[in-house]
């Protein structure tokens, strides 16, 4: 459609649509998801069903009251246990990236992120969950949660979540960094930086990376009279520490680069003085501010945390397929939201792509779904009384 103002014409107003919002949603989950139905129920009424739930952030119980075209209760929590959690797991990088790795181009060296995430569990521990319900710091009035793994691209309009994977007892931090380094070879990206959290900073992670040429940024943890001493001072600088680990009564040592990069507080968080701020850096050589720069960067993997939970669906559940089934649906949604902006919203000029952030935020996602979902599925406008 093309309108006229003035004695001129303007340019042809294109629309992203509720539609097209939830069939790149959808997409993935079909191609990707073995779930055999018999019967007049399909995969795809199940998929809607859950995404449903995702942006009302409704259960399995209240979503069958809210609308009227929706499987009964018995039938969606009966398909949702054919789910295989192995499938899944072989999965879910196709499932996240499907749309994705069009705006990602092979051979380019990314910075990266691996953190963790926890969603609080309430209910009871047995055989059937006890691999994946995980003790930890009490939040939000539990200390047992459903832990996942994240692989994450921290570079500017390029976040993308690109695995996800449930933690399990008795797998190392190693073997989940060891998954992620052949994942990220699989796709043909190299690795410019990988950025870790402190619970990485572990005698076992940095021998792994090392031995394995991976340029990693982790902040030291101030334990030890050396290391308090070294963090000390009032300009940036570098310096060494052996990290040792006595394995059947034989040393073993780790050389780690520090890097520490000093910034004036100027009453920031009530504070005044120098902040020292030290870094375990390997593969790169630069300067304390540069490796502290792009550390901060790091921090985006928490905001996708939260935008992913405004879109999880809620559950009681202990069954740990379909906890991680509906984990992979909130890191795609934010996935795909990434990608329509990447696609709609971004302005074509010279130099580095802009994106117009603004005009297409996540909750404006969430609703455009929500919409159609209610349309789709028919709200319901009557509630029949009792009396």
């Amino acid at each position: 459609m093309v309108f006229k103002s003035h004695n001129y014409a303007c340019n042809p107003r294109i629309e992203l649509r509720s539609k097209e919002c939830i069939d790149n949603v959808l997409q993935p989950l079909i191609d990707h998801i073995n779930l055999p139905i018999n019967g007049s129920l399909t995969s795809k009424d199940l998929y809607h069903t859950v995404i449903s739930m995702a942006v009302d952030k409704n259960s399995v119980h209240s979503i069958s009251k809210r609308y009227q075209k929706v499987p009964c209760e018995t039938s969606i929590r009966y398909h949702l246990k054919k789910l295989n959690i192995n499938e899944l797991i072989e999965s879910n990088e196709k499932i996240l990236m499907q749309m994705a790795i069009e705006n990602l181009k092979p051979g380019k060296k990314y910075e990266f992120a691996i953190d963790y995430t926890n969603d609080p569990y309430y209910g009871k521990i047995d055989t059937s969950n006890d691999k994946y319900v995980i003790r930890g710091k009490a939040k939000k009035s539990t200390n047992s949660f459903y832990s996942y793994v994240s692989l994450y691209i921290i570079n500017k309009n390029e976040r993308f979540t690109i695995s996800v994977l449930p933690v399990e007892k008795g797998k190392s931090k190693v073997e989940y960094l060891d998954y992620f380094i052949d994942q990220i070879k699989r796709l043909d990206f190299g690795i410019e930086i990988l950025c870790l959290d402190r619970e990485f900073y572990t005698f076992d992670v940095f021998d792994f990376l090392q031995k394995h040429n991976v340029p990693y940024i982790v902040p030291v943890v101030k334990k030890g009279f050396k290391i308090k001493e070294m963090l000390i001072g009032n300009k940036g600088r570098t310096d060494t520490y052996t990290m040792e680990k006595t394995i059947e009564k034989i040393i073993k040592k780790v050389e780690l680069d520090i890097v520490i990069d000093v910034k004036y507080m100027k009453g920031k968080r009530g504070k005044n003085g120098c902040e020292n701020l030290g870094f375990v850096v390997h593969g790169v050589d630069w300067s304390p501010r540069k490796v502290s720069t792009t550390y901060r960067r790091r921090f985006a993997i928490e905001s996708s945390y939260r935008m992913r939970n405004q879109v999880k669906p809620k559950t009681s559940s202990k069954n740990a397929t379909i906890r991680y089934f509906y984990a992979l649906i909130s890191f795609l949604m934010k996935n795909i939201w990434l990608c329509l902006q990447k696609k709609h919203f971004t302005i074509v000029k010279k130099g580095p792509p802009t994106m117009e952030e603004d005009l297409f935020r996540f909750d404006v996602f969430i609703l455009l779904i929500e919409e159609w979902v209610r349309r789709k599925l028919m709200i319901r406008r009557v509630v029949g009384c009792i009396r």
